[in-house]
């Protein structure tokens, strides 16, 4: 469940044109007896980022680089999250910082374990994928603004790029909730509808003899 109500932000990006990214890439297997979430920014990419001694590995991984400390958007190949279910591995993302995710496919199980997370994932065509990791190698500083409201990531020169994402999925976002917190929301509500709509078979009568 996320935290707080996903709003629109501007941020640098982090490239990672690797391809096929699976989610034992992402957080491996070990840490998935890992209940708390902000622990979790350590375990991230943890196999491509340390030696086995914790040191970092050299050259340092992408998201090891002084220059990427505070960036909130990951530019990544396709195919991204691909592999085994589990929701350590958008955990391990928001715990470093990354709240949106751009590449041009996703598994559809990872898809929904992080818009339940307070991770966007944002699905974009080849061409314009391309064209993203081009201006951010040309301009590494480059910024971008991320609109979920609007469904739009803002570019340099006032260009909109728009995504698609679930109607629900945005709503519980926006609202910084999912399904469980959206019908509690509602709670009050429920109990008047049972109220006014008496069960015809009480569940609760003892079972005759």
């Amino acid at each position: 469940m996320a935290d707080q109500p996903f709003e629109a932000f501007t941020s640098r990006v982090i490239p990672l044109p690797a391809e096929n990214v699976d989610t034992d890439q992402i957080v491996p297997a070990r840490f998935l007896k890992v209940t708390d979430k902000a622990g979790l920014g350590d375990a991230l990419f943890r196999d491509w980022r340390y030696n086995e001694d914790g040191s970092l590995r050299e050259p340092r991984f992408v998201l090891d680089k002084p220059e990427m400390a505070g960036r909130r958007i990951l530019l990544a190949g396709d195919n991204f999250g691909c592999g085994s279910s589990r929701e350590h591995a958008p955990w391990a993302l928001t715990a470093w910082g990354i709240q949106t995710v751009i590449t041009t496919s996703c598994a559809d199980i990872f898809k929904g374990n992080a818009l339940k997370n307070g991770l966007l994932p944002i699905v974009v065509e080849p061409e314009k994928l391309r064209q993203l990791f081009e201006l951010v190698e040309s301009n590494p500083d480059v910024e971008l603004q991320i609109d979920l409201d609007a469904q739009v990531v803002h570019l340099p020169g006032d260009e909109d790029l728009p995504f698609d994402v679930d109607p629900f999925a945005k709503l519980m976002l926006l609202r910084g909730t999912d399904e469980m917190g959206y019908l509690l929301q509602k709670d009050a509500k429920i109990a008047a509808w049972e109220a006014a709509h008496p069960g015809r078979v009480d569940t609760t009568a003892p079972t005759p003899a």
